[in-house]
């Protein structure tokens, strides 16, 4: 069964900062690339973009725009979980953010989350 549950948003001013976490069954998390991902109202057709990559054994990671500089993206294997640490925040990071394992997430009727609120207003 995969489950994925995200946590850790909430409502921060700009230049806040927030850490997300993602716990994932075990056939998600376990040898997979996994990777954070972002709904925001600006999103086309409402769908997720990447945000941040980390490989397997965390030593590769890689950002897309404006994550590059400002996000940190980790995971513990032992807990089945990836984080995506976020500083200096702005309002267009408002968004529900959800992890995934890269390869399911490209996937038409992949499985996803609930995901977490993050909104950056003041």
């Amino acid at each position: 069964q995969r489950q994925l549950v995200e946590s850790g948003g909430g409502l921060v001013q700009p230049g806040g900062s927030l850490r997300l976490s993602c716990v994932a069954s075990r056939n998600i998390f376990a040898n997979n690339v996994m990777g954070w991902y972002r709904r925001t109202p600006a999103s086309e057709r409402e769908e997720r973009e990447l945000v941040a990559t980390v490989t397997k054994g965390g030593d590769d990671t890689n950002y897309r725009g404006s994550a590059q500089g400002r996000f940190t993206i980790s995971r513990d294997n032992a807990k089945n979980t990836v984080y995506l640490d976020m500083k200096n925040l702005k309002p267009e990071d408002t968004g529900v953010y959800y992890c995934n394992d890269v390869v399911s997430a490209i996937m038409r009727d992949a499985y996803w989350g609930q995901g977490t609120q993050v909104t950056v207003s003041s």
